[in-house]
């Protein structure tokens, strides 16, 4: 989630905000250490650190920070059984910040660093008891969580899925993308193939599909779903054969894949690669037809392939787990 940016927009909008960060978690708790969320004045707020009694008690403690003008880094110790009442048997740590317009020439450096990438921060409290941030090296405290007190990290790179086609199916999967965690290329050559407007994530590109492909990164996602079967089999032979593409999923019936599968043999794609392609793609068990149905299912594999690449040792195309 964008932190550092947002909050600078917000006390630009609203002349301050609150952030609520969750530095540590034990146990069974609704959300991981790192989660955060950015609080108004008048109560609306962005991201979330779980929902329910801890949140709604947080979006409250951090409205009254801000009606006091608190200067000081406000830490709450929370056991979610006893004190919420909750069947969570865990316990987090909370941080309430406020900012107002005297932090932003601070804020707008920390927003231009999240702008460009992942960073980090070394945090510690001055004698006011005022959080103080200083960026470090990138591979001090790598990742989306706070490592510890005196590290966050702040920034977002997330993997890459390259889709290809903009008919009703592929229209329907960017919208169905748009709040999850994936950078989208959306590839088709056609003229005037592409909606307007077209969700941020996504960035569309009218140039040929193997010169995209040949453009690709490691782990990305390959999604193929154009207006022509060959178009499919000369994108998905490509993919196939690409070192970067961790995996690869094909619109279709179990008919099309088997004459696909042939194909490919023919023109000389390893078989272990062609076992990789998920065709028809999308979640086993799902039977609608409706765009915004296959979209869904689409989205749901694409989570769990994203899940399964960032395991220890997952670096290779997946297939689709037998239902």
């Amino acid at each position: 989630m964008e932190i550092w940016p947002r909050i600078e927009a917000m006390i630009k909008a609203h002349g301050s905000c609150a952030l609520v960060s969750l530095v540590a978690a034990r146990g069974s708790t609704p959300r991981e250490a790192g989660a955060r969320m950015i609080v108004r004045p008048d109560g609306a707020f962005h991201g979330t650190i779980g929902g329910g009694a801890l949140e709604w008690q947080a979006l409250a403690r951090a409205q009254a920070v801000l009606a006091q003008a608190e200067r000081s880094t406000v830490t709450i110790d929370q056991a979610l059984g006893p004190d919420l009442g909750q069947c969570c048997g865990g316990h987090v740590r909370l941080t309430i910040e406020a900012f107002d317009v005297s932090d932003l020439a601070e804020i707008g450096l920390l927003a231009a660093a999240e702008r460009a990438g992942p960073f980090s921060v070394a945090v510690r409290r001055d004698p006011g008891g005022r959080t103080i941030r200083r960026m470090v090296e990138p591979e001090v405290g790598e990742g989306p969580a706070i490592a510890n007190r005196d590290i966050e990290s702040f920034g977002e790179r997330p993997p890459t899925i390259l889709l290809f086609g903009a008919g009703h199916v592929g229209r329907a999967l960017v919208l169905a993308l748009a709040p999850l965690p994936f950078r989208v290329v959306w590839c088709d050559e056609r003229p005037g193939a592409f909606p307007a407007p077209i969700p941020g994530h996504v960035e569309p590109t009218a140039g040929p599909a193997r010169a995209v492909l040949a453009k690709a990164g490691a782990g990305v996602q390959v999604l193929v779903m154009t207006h022509s079967h060959q178009l499919d089999l000369d994108i998905v032979a490509a993919a196939l054969t690409h070192a970067g593409v961790a995996g690869v999923g094909l619109i279709g019936s179990a008919t099309k894949r088997a004459r696909f599968a042939k194909r490919l043999a023919e023109m000389g794609v390893p078989a272990q690669r062609i076992r990789a392609l998920r065709c028809p793609i999308g979640m086993a068990g799902i039977s609608g037809k409706e765009p915004a149905v296959i979209a869904a299912s689409i989205a749901a594999e694409c989570l769990i392939l994203r899940e399964a690449l960032a395991a220890p040792g997952h670096t290779r195309l997946h297939a689709r787990r037998p239902a």
